[in-house]
């Protein structure tokens, strides 16, 4: 199995400014990243960022770093623009991990890349793990996936789906219902965000423009699902931490290393 990773670190971060820089443990956060790929199988790690602070500090600890536009409009443009400079071949796979993760496990890593490999016919692979409690599903920041009987996504979305017609009650004057347990038989599955990507697709993907579901529900991997791209979601082989959102996130991560 050959792959690369590739980790994309933004410095304009909304909420936590300069966040793949945020001390952790005496390192940096994206150094955190990096290490965690490093114990991967990856063959190559490349850190893109389009923050000379970044890259500097970056480089300072051994990593490769791609320098890339400001005008990256989300993570997989940033991939795209990294294997076009470099020009990755075609069929090489990628794997998108995002630069705010620093406790994922290398496993993961692994998985996803394995799993695009297994599948000749798949040009994007993803993981999913199992929601055990009805809160999550109602919870729009948590987003589910249901997928076909070859484990390939139908449909990602915030809304609880599949809708559990006979054994949740109805939304009446637009107030959430409350649920107190999920469907015996139904399972309900969470995406995690982590991608392996066929080069090939990144260059058609960034020549699409954004489609009307992804514009909606304000997730990329619609726009792939609406253009015919088959999606692999397989169930995470090991359990992966949340990613550094705010600075109670890093607090909590922090706090790990004490």
């Amino acid at each position: 199995m050959s792959f690369s990773v590739i980790i994309p670190a933004r410095y304009a971060s909304t909420r936590l400014p300069g966040k793949p820089l945020l001390d952790i443990d005496g390192k940096p956060m994206v150094q955190h990243v990096y290490d965690r790929a490093k114990q991967s199988s990856a063959q190559r790690i490349i850190i893109a960022t389009d923050d000379q602070r970044i890259a500097d500090v970056a480089a300072g600890f051994g990593a490769e770093v791609c320098m890339t536009s400001e005008s990256c409009e989300s993570g997989t443009d940033r991939l795209q623009e990294v294997v076009q400079k470099l020009q990755f071949s075609d069929e090489e796979i990628v794997v998108n991990v995002q630069g705010d993760e620093p406790l994922i496990p290398p496993a993961v890593i692994d998985q996803v890349a394995a799993d695009l490999t297994a599948n000749q016919n798949i040009e994007i692979a993803t993981l999913i793990k199992r929601i055990k409690d009805a809160e999550t599903v109602m919870d729009p920041n948590a987003v589910k996936v249901v997928m076909d009987m070859d484990g390939c996504a139908l449909y990602f979305s915030r809304a609880p789906i599949p809708w559990f017609r006979d054994g949740w009650p109805d939304i009446i004057d637009n107030k959430a219902p409350i649920l107190k347990a999920l469907p015996e038989h139904t399972p309900y599955y969470r995406h995690i965000g982590i991608y392996a990507y066929r080069v090939s697709f990144l260059h058609k993907f960034v020549k699409w423009p954004a489609s009307s579901l992804e514009l909606a529900e304000k997730l990329e991997q619609l726009r792939a699902l609406e253009h015919g791209i088959k999606i692999k979601a397989a169930e995470a082989a090991e359990t992966i931490p949340a990613g550094i959102d705010t600075q109670q996130d890093l607090e909590q991560v922090r706090a790990l290393y004490i």
